[in-house]
């Protein structure tokens, strides 16, 4: 498997996932400590998605969390390096079991704000995360650019970029337009 098919099959999975997978015959374990600790420490031109930022400020704190399959130290560490708030709850692959594409993390995700899932809307970037967030019921706007929509066409929505959308908060509802 060349490098970028391997990226492509770990995008939005949990990476000791993603070792058993490809790798059956290495400790998983030892190798995913290993990618973690360079994924943590390795934060070169890591850059949020264009628009998270501001969409993030729009909203109020208790309104979003974050649901990753990376393990908490690696989310925290990558939302300090994109320059985005951390949230004090969120859902990370220490915390479920079965990680995307099952829908354990968005259910729990949903649970954690005190909604169903039908109520929430999923951001994803990834195939994985797409799959993982429809399966529980969630709507699902997809960010990416355009040469990888055919592998979110799942989403209810895909878009290039969060810049430009709008927040409309009525009550403790919350509705997007985009």
């Amino acid at each position: 498997m060349s490098p970028a098919e391997t990226i492509h099959a770990a995008h939005g999975r949990k990476s000791i996932d993603t070792v058993r997978a490809l790798r059956p015959e290495l400790d998983a374990d030892t190798e995913n400590a290993f990618i973690e600790n360079l994924e943590v420490t390795d934060n070169d031109g890591l850059v949020s998605l264009p628009g998270a930022a501001e969409l993030l400020k729009m909203l109020r704190p208790e309104q979003w969390t974050v649901v990753t399959s990376a393990s908490r130290r690696l989310a925290v560490a990558r939302l300090a390096a994109g320059c985005l708030p951390v949230p004090s709850r969120m859902i990370t692959g220490d915390d479920v079991l079965a990680g995307k594409p099952d829908p354990a993390p968005y259910a729990k995700g949903a649970a954690l704000l005190g909604l169903a899932p039908h109520d929430c809307l999923a951001v994803e970037d990834a195939a994985a995360g797409v799959a993982s967030a429809r399966a529980a019921g969630c709507k699902v706007l997809a960010v990416a650019d355009r040469t990888e929509w055919p592998s979110l066409a799942a989403a209810d929505h895909v878009i290039e970029s969060l810049f430009g959308m709008r927040v409309d908060l009525e009550g403790d509802r919350i509705r997007f337009r985009f």
